[in-house]
């Protein structure tokens, strides 16, 4: 800290709460700096902390400062702690994870890197069915050539910067994936929208072939920091040092042994080699633990210290003792769940501990089955997170396609899934005979359907549904620059009737109401957030939503959870 960088009374409160290796990482000048957070030794706090300061001591404007998170729901935490400390200033800080990031660039930048505005992003349901088409169209065997696969593979090169023409041809397995890979682009381009990985892509391309572009976001990010930097994929890595290599004020926070998102294509190599990127790099070690008990470190280390590429560290708390990590084995997984519940009212009954203390972790939602059926025999209440997830249920799908076609009339996938709902007369003739006409002639469907007779090969008893239909949609967009998006999904539900196609007297039917009413809730939410978001924000959030977004730990229940969603939680 330089003699002429006076502390505001907040921040040297918040330094004095430090411990000195926190204090160091927090008034770090400027520079590269490399963070190797052990967990639960306070990341989150000293992230929060070298953004205060660098606005309150160093005079950074908040609009200058990028934070990357893991999670949305970090990211508002981090947004909140920030304004806490520094008051006013903090909402106009860029603090998201890399998508949510890449979606606010690309849709001002959208005219540079070729793509529309108002693009819709794909969520993994989308991808199957628009991978389900391509097969279709290519005349490929679902059976040989699974669309899981492909969406792995496809998804995999891109995490990589790999384009359709980049892809390796080893083999006819590989042409085939080569072809999928292409078509399904050419649906994204048709429909307007971009995946998950495309977000991270672009903006990459962006950068590197439109100078005046990286040049003005540069200047923007003077200083960049990212959390969780062991999980990051190639194209993450390239954006940051896109970002960041002219200024050098990088802060990257993570933990090589913490690593478990390979199979998304995480490369632990970007923090390992972060000193080679940045040769002039201060390290800073966080290896105090404020979570745990000593012997839960131990045998922590005792496990990790075989891996020979790890940046060596090891935690420790001053916490001395606590229970020995206990191991069992079950003859199988109905006796290991047999076994966790009886622990679970053991320890409710010696330790006064509420259901809400415990959490079951496994490996793959699939192996939550099993304690699904002892808990609910048990009556033990927990909640799966992670499971058949809010918005993967029907009529919550449902609305979002309106309100997603409302937004970009291009969305031939949302087009498909709202037309017949409710029942409207029209069948799958009609809608791939539009749809193909849309795809020919380049037109959005909403433009196309002001003249539907001309559709070749449309059945004619579908003019006149298609034509009411379309005033239906012109209903909501004459008014989505005027409504929020808690009142625009009124207005699609009540103009729509969806309330009256799911209230069909069945306790499934009030379920699905209950869920809108969530949807509705979740909205509101939104809103009252911030009233300058509109309905773009709050697609994009509902695209980049994750399970654990929406967990509440506040809630009643044992927590059946994977281990890769655990991150960041505490029981």
């Amino acid at each position: 800290m330089s003699p002429t960088e006076a502390l505001t009374p907040d921040v040297e409160a918040l330094l004095a709460r430090l411990n000195p290796p926190q204090q160091e990482a927090v008034t770090h000048g400027d520079g590269p700096l490399l963070i190797f957070a052990g967990a639960g030794s306070g990341k989150t706090r000293v992230l929060t902390a070298r953004i205060a300061y660098l606005i309150a001591t160093r005079r950074v404007w908040p609009d200058r400062l990028l934070a990357v998170t893991f999670t949305n729901k970090a990211a508002r935490e981090m947004r909140s702690r920030v304004g806490d400390l520094v008051g006013e200033g903090a909402d106009k800080m860029w603090v998201g994870t890399f998508h949510s990031t890449a979606v606010k660039v690309l849709r001002r930048e959208a005219a540079r890197i070729g793509i529309v505005p108002s693009f819709v992003i794909f969520d993994e349901d989308d991808t199957r069915a628009a991978l389900k088409r391509v097969l279709d169209e290519l005349r490929l065997d679902p059976k040989r050539y699974p669309i899981a696969g492909l969406s792995n593979a496809i998804s995999q090169a891109k995490n990589e910067l790999k384009r359709p023409e980049d892809y390796p041809n080893r083999s006819y397995h590989d042409e085939v994936v080569r072809r999928v890979y292409e078509s399904y682009q050419d649906v994204l381009r048709r429909s307007g929208g971009l995946d998950f990985d495309d977000l991270i892509m672009k903006l990459v391309e962006l950068f590197n072939t439109d100078e005046e572009a990286l040049a003005k976001w540069r200047d923007r990010f003077r200083h960049v920091l990212v959390d969780e930097y062991q999980d990051t994929n190639r194209a993450q890595y390239v954006l940051v040092n896109l970002l960041a290599q002219e200024h050098r004020n990088v802060v990257v926070v993570g933990d090589d042994d913490q690593s478990i998102y390979r199979f998304r294509g995480a490369d632990v190599r970007n923090i390992l080699d972060f000193r080679k990127d940045y040769p002039d790099a201060h390290v800073v070690r966080l290896e105090q633990n404020y979570r745990s008990s000593q012997a839960i470190l131990d045998a922590a280390y005792q496990v990790i210290r075989t891996n020979p590429e790890r940046a060596e560290k090891r935690l420790w708390t001053s916490r001395a003792g606590g229970e020995k990590v206990m191991a069992t084995q079950a003859y199988n997984e109905i006796e290991e769940a047999e076994f966790v519940a009886d622990e679970i009212e053991r320890l409710r009954k010696t330790e006064q501990r509420g259901y809400s203390d415990f959490a079951i972790l496994y490996r793959t939602n699939a192996q939550s089955r099993s304690f699904e059926d002892v808990l609910a025999r048990r009556r033990i209440p927990y909640r799966l997170v992670g499971g058949i997830r809010f918005w993967e249920r029907r009529e919550v799908k449902d609305v979002v396609a309106y309100l997603r076609f409302c937004f970009n009339p291009k969305d031939s996938l949302s087009f498909g899934r709202i037309v017949s709902v409710p029942s409207r007369k029209i069948g799958s003739v009609t809608v791939d005979a539009v749809s193909a006409f849309a795809r020919e002639s380049e037109s959005d469907l909403l433009t196309l359907l002001a003249d539907p007779a001309r559709v070749p090969g449309l059945p004619r008893p579908a003019v006149e549904p298609l034509k009411k239909f379309r005033a239906q949609l012109e209903s909501v967009r004459s008014v989505m620059g005027v409504l929020r998006p808690t009142e625009l999904l009124d207005h699609v539900v009540e103009i729509m009737g969806l309330r009256q196609h799911y209230l069909d007297g069945t306790p499934q039917g009030e379920a699905r109401i209950e869920n809108i009413n969530e949807l509705r809730g979740l909205a509101e939410s939104f809103d009252d957030r911030d009233p300058a978001l509109g309905l773009e924000d709050f697609l994009a959030e509902v695209a980049l939503v994750s399970d654990v977004d929406a967990y509440d730990e506040n809630g009643e229940g044992v927590t059946l959870i994977t281990l890769h969603m655990v991150k960041g939680l505490e029981f």
